[in-house]
């Protein structure tokens, strides 16, 4: 990384105390349980994927290699912030980034997804797994400072991918439709299992350590594969390494996502979350109920911007509406973006939810 190693320098003299204008963020105050002056609003994967100023500033450049640049970090993760106006930005990165700055040989293939060369088999493979450590992701620190002295009192939610997830990719040595090999993993050789789960956590808590002590306002741990696990697998092989994942991070509010979760989102919110995010297949009206004394995010469905405007608007209705009996509310699609969305259809629905009356 010694090719950012100038320009981290730079910006080392960025002061690290909180924007005065974040304690009136509306994203911040649904998080805490406060009342907010309109429902907050972002959406994950906004940083990229439908944006054409995204797929300019990443023509010809690999995905991994975005991720390490702190100026195209910079860039990136404000480009949603500047064409929509949403109340927080998220992190650009990706779930392996960690993995890949302490050293594991992975890569992320188009039209594919992350492939590990030499996925995880035994407790020799683990223990080869180094920690990771603020001095290894130097061009993290240096984005976040960045973009913390740019966006003033709009929020930076901090990134990283839950154990379970990021094993997954480990154990599979790629994307996976049923996690076969995962499972085998977890259920016949537990031994392996628990060191490779504490080894991930380790680093998923260490790689958001770095983001908050640089000046992120939130944190999300994204669990992508998490509904592939039943209720009682999750307790028992899952739950506890997103637990030490979130208990470190102590100082800002902490959401909790998970894909295709609902019969989890208990135990997501027992994990330690602040917030509880709800994929678009979960009515919020039925999760809030289970979630307790958390404010909840999501959920309205990402193919619903494909829809006229008066419908999803009328859908995202339903959701604030749904979201008035939870702690907090925090208003985002059920899950990411999708690629072939029209950037304006957001704007509108941004403009929407902010004007949507909450008296």
């Amino acid at each position: 990384m010694c090719e950012h190693a100038a320009w981290s320098a730079t910006i080392v003299a960025v002061t690290l105390a909180p924007d005065p204008r974040l304690a009136d963020s509306a994203l911040l105050k649904a998080a805490r349980g406060e009342r907010p002056q309109h429902t907050p609003v972002w959406y994950m994967r906004q940083a990229g994927r439908a944006l054409p100023e995204y797929l300019k500033v990443r023509e010809g450049i690999p995905m991994l290699d975005s991720c390490m640049n702190p100026e195209l970090i910079t860039e990136i993760t404000l480009q949603p912030v500047r064409r929509y106006g949403v109340d927080a930005a998220i992190f650009y990165s990706d779930i392996v980034l960690p993995l890949k700055a302490v050293g594991v040989d992975l890569d992320i293939k188009p039209g594919v997804g992350p492939v590990v060369a030499q996925p995880v088999r035994t407790l020799a493979d683990v223990a080869a797994i180094p920690d990771l450590t603020p001095d290894q992701v130097p061009f993290i620190t240096a984005a976040v400072r960045a973009l913390t002295a740019e966006l003033g009192g709009t929020p930076l939610i901090g990134f990283a991918g839950a154990p379970f997830t990021v094993a997954s990719y480990l154990v599979e040595g790629g994307p996976s439709k049923d996690y076969a090999r995962t499972k085998a993993l977890m259920f016949g050789a537990p031994e392996i299992w628990r060191a490779l789960m504490s080894k991930v956590a380790g680093i998923s808590a260490a790689f958001l350590e770095v983001q908050v002590a640089a000046g992120a306002s939130a944190v999300q741990l994204f669990d992508s594969w998490a509904g592939a696990v039943t209720p009682d697998d999750y307790r028992s092989f899952v739950m506890p390494y997103s637990a030490q994942v979130l208990a470190r991070i102590t100082s800002v509010p902490k959401i909790h996502f998970g894909v295709n979760s609902a019969m989890l989102l208990d135990q997501m919110g027992e994990a330690g979350a602040d917030v509880v995010g709800v994929d678009w297949r979960t009515p919020l009206s039925w999760a809030v109920p289970r979630v307790g004394e958390r404010a909840v995010q999501g959920n309205l469905d990402p193919t619903l911007v494909f829809a006229p405007t008066e419908v999803m608007t009328a859908r995202a209705a339903e959701v604030i509406e749904a979201g008035r009996a939870a702690r907090g509310h925090i208003f985002n699609l059920g899950h990411g973006v999708i690629p072939s969305t029209d950037p304006d259809q957001l704007q509108r629905l941004t403009e929407f939810v902010h004007s949507y009356p909450l008296a």
